[in-house]
């Protein structure tokens, strides 16, 4: 048994996997990933483009308002010459919160995990919202990787939901 771990032919079986996958689920559709400028998302979106062409990705920055970092993301959809949109989900994340306290009422307390997962499912809803606003539809790449499953920083309808 050969324990050695090639990254060519890794790389080359992950493409290759990725070109299968949207083969069978919509040979026509965009990959559409959120790109946050980490390793995660960066990898996965160079994977895309190495698989269908940069023509068929589109990357999607999401910043809960201002994001320091969003220049890292940038850099990558530029470096890769994919199509990419920021979409700021601050509205979207407060506006969830606001209506919550204000349907729940004063004596009703949102909780610590509440507060943290309401990002995470509001940039996958707008990650699915603009793959099926897509001509020939998009499907969403789930960038959650095993290790954060295992240690629960993952969050369920949220960054550990995706097409693939």
């Amino acid at each position: 048994m050969n324990t050695e771990w090639d990254v060519h032919n890794e790389t080359e079986r992950i493409t290759e996997w990725i070109r299968d996958w949207f083969m069978q689920n919509g040979p026509k559709a965009h990959a559409v990933i959120g790109i946050s400028g980490g390793k995660d998302s960066s990898i996965v979106s160079a994977l895309l483009v190495s698989a269908l062409g940069r023509e068929r990705v589109v990357g999607v920055m999401m910043p809960d308002g201002v994001q320091k970092d969003i220049e890292d993301a940038r850099e990558l959809a530029s470096f890769l010459n994919i199509r990419a949109f920021t979409i700021d989900v601050h509205p979207g994340i407060s506006g969830v919160i606001e209506s919550i306290r204000k349907s729940c009422g004063e004596d009703f307390s949102i909780s610590k995990d509440t507060m943290i997962n309401v990002a995470p499912r509001i940039r996958m809803t707008t990650l699915y919202a603009v793959a099926q606003s897509l001509p020939g539809g998009g499907r969403v790449a789930n960038t959650c990787n095993a290790s954060e499953d295992y240690i629960g920083y993952s969050t369920k309808y949220g960054d550990a939901a995706g097409d693939f």
